[in-house]
């Protein structure tokens, strides 16, 4: 009986570890500022998938002439994804369809973009996409901006 009650003391003892270091994290990536939570989608196909499939959370931060790409749930310090502003071209801007709609956050806004080659989606808020927008178009003189 001790044994079972120690074990489960210790097994809630972890679970609360482990939403603090999750917590702590967040706090961590967002100290520094210029933050907004951001889904992705790598790799996808030129025709829309509407599903909802290859959608992930996470929280996207300004740093210089780059974009910082975070998954929420991680415990990783460094970003899984960094994208260069000289290198993201926006090739559309739609709202999410489908069974995407359950898969992102309720006020969405999905942007199509190129980086180096390679086709990604990214869902933000309207104000989240207004500054990011405002940022790719805040290039130093004499870099290439692609904005659609």
């Amino acid at each position: 009986m001790f044994l079972a009650l120690w074990v489960g003391g210790l097994v809630v003892a972890l679970i609360l570890v482990g939403l603090f270091v999750f917590g702590l994290r967040r706090r961590l990536i967002q100290r520094s500022g210029g933050t907004f939570d951001c889904s992705l989608r790598w790799n996808v196909p030129e025709e829309p998938d509407l599903s909802g499939k290859g959608w992930v959370y996470g929280v996207a931060r300004y740093s210089e002439d780059q974009i910082d790409w975070f998954r929420v749930f991680s415990y990783a310090l460094r970003p899984r994804r960094v994208l260069e502003r000289s290198a993201i071209e926006v090739v559309a801007r739609r709202l999410p369809e489908g069974e995407e709609e359950l898969a992102l956050l309720s006020d969405a806004v999905v942007l199509g973009c190129l980086h180096r080659e390679t086709r990604l989606e990214l869902a933000m808020s309207e104000d989240a996409l207004t500054g990011f927008l405002a940022w790719l178009e805040a290039a130093p003189p004499g870099q290439r901006v692609n904005v659609a």
